[in-house]
């Protein structure tokens, strides 16, 4: 581990001053609790070129998950690096572990999984190195054991690979990823704090042995999927919801566990289709771009008999990634629509971009609307969430790039972090649905 404290250390920290209060977990309460996210790129000084470069290698390597096996489907996203393009998480919750003092953890938000947990009493040989210390299960006077008889315990609860340590009766777990890192570990249970607010016997996985190629800035996962194990499951919420800033901001992230504010007048929502997976799924019914509607065919977004296909809200994506044959047709309505020379793929991650006048503010050019269709619901997408203004492209232009990727051969659309950007999405379990408003995602 990384010796000294860095800043997101001296973040994580300061997250936990104040007065600490307890909140009840037996019911819900109504109350809402919140907690900040940064982004893995904020404050790093990457260009926007760069920026956009190691978003779309992140995309493409945390996209093998939904193609894998029933069980690496289940799991978070894998990591590793291709090159000098490090495959690293998302958008990070910031909270605190045990007690009196609560350890800091920085938690990659995943919606497509459920397990919450960190690196724990682990050694150099055993974890991935994290930029602050890793959980110290001694330290904690409130920790506690889940033995193999807790209904947790299950794989009906989301457990893959779950067992039983014979010789002191507690629950084990194993994750296996698509990329064959693993997270093996213990169940166990101990307080949350989040901000000024405690909440005690929440489980997680302490994970021991932690192996692959992770390297991120990460410590663990927090999974906000539909199993009892996830974060909002075991807070008994009615809902949660996240605001994301702009990549390209160092502003933080607010995310919601609990009902939100007022969203305004400009709110939406659109049902979660039926699933028996932890993924959110969307109906998707078309595209729009300018003036046109794509001409696709509506079941070319549509969940199959045998569970493929279909379209999913996705926090731990970057990019949206749409099959083939709509993300050729997205383009050619780009470049039918946009008056300006398309640059060399090969310059900018294989996205498709435009060369812009040198004298130009990329910013200024006016680019055509793009519209998600959804079940009762038309999602206008503020420009920044789907064009990114690139003010140097290594040789003396200017670019803007259309940040919407193909899934190849994959006949599953994933609505992922960028282009939900400056958008407030409340996620509505009790009703089964997604309700969504343009915000300004810093200023919440």
């Amino acid at each position: 581990m990384k010796k000294g404290m860095s800043v997101l250390q001296l973040i994580s920290y300061a997250l936990f001053l104040g007065i600490m209060l307890v909140w009840p977990t037996t019911s819900a309460t109504g109350a809402t609790l919140r907690a900040d996210l940064t982004h893995v790129d904020s404050g790093r000084g990457f260009t926007s070129l760069e920026l956009l470069r190691r978003l779309t290698a992140r995309s493409t390597a945390q996209a093998a998950r939904f193609g894998a096996s029933a069980q690496a489907a289940t799991a978070p996203v894998a990591r590793g690096t291709t090159g000098n393009l490090e495959y690293d998480s998302e958008y990070l919750i910031h909270f605190g572990i045990g007690t009196p003092s609560p350890q800091p953890v920085a938690l990659t938000l995943d919606t497509g999984s459920n397990l919450v947990w960190t690196q724990c009493a682990c050694t150099n040989t055993t974890c991935f190195e994290q930029p602050f210390p890793v959980f110290d299960p001694s330290a904690s006077g409130t920790i506690g054991a889940v033995s193999c008889s807790d209904p947790i315990c299950t794989a009906q609860a989301g457990l893959p690979d779950n067992g039983c340590s014979a010789q002191d009766n507690q629950c084990v777990y194993a994750y296996t990823y698509a990329d064959k890192s693993v997270t093996q570990g213990t169940i166990v249970q101990d307080t949350f704090t989040f901000s000024d607010v405690a909440v005690p016997s929440l489980r997680f996985g302490c994970g021991t042995n932690n192996s692959g190629i992770f390297t991120s800035e990460e410590s663990g996962i927090a999974g906000f999927g539909r199993g009892p194990l996830s974060l909002p499951s075991q807070l008994n919420v009615s809902m949660f919801s996240y605001c994301f800033t702009t990549i390209v901001e160092s502003a933080r992230s607010p995310v919601f566990l609990g009902t939100p504010d007022n969203l305004g007048a400009n709110a939406q929502s659109t049902p979660f289709m039926p699933s028996s997976s932890s993924h959110y799924y969307l109906s998707l019914q078309g595209i729009t771009v300018g003036e046109t509607l794509l001409p696709l065919d509506e079941s070319v977004f549509a969940l199959k008999n045998d569970g493929s296909g279909g379209t999913i809200i996705d926090s731990g994506t970057g990019i949206t990634r749409f099959p083939q044959a709509v993300f050729q047709s997205l383009q050619d309505a780009f470049v039918s629509q946009l008056s300006l020379p398309v640059a060399n793929a090969s310059d900018t991650g294989g996205h498709l971009c435009f060369s812009t006048p040198q004298a130009a503010d990329p910013k200024s050019v006016s680019v055509p609307k793009l519209i998600f269709h959804l079940e009762d619901a038309d999602w206008d997408l503020p420009r920044e969430s789907y064009v990114l203004d690139v003010e140097n492209d290594g040789n003396g232009g200017a670019l803007l790039c259309v940040v919407i990727i193909s899934a190849g051969e994959s006949d599953m659309t994933i609505i992922g972090n960028f282009q939900q950007q400056n958008t407030h999405i409340v996620y509505d379990l009790e009703a089964n649905k997604m309700v969504f408003a343009p915000a300004s995602c810093g200023k919440l």
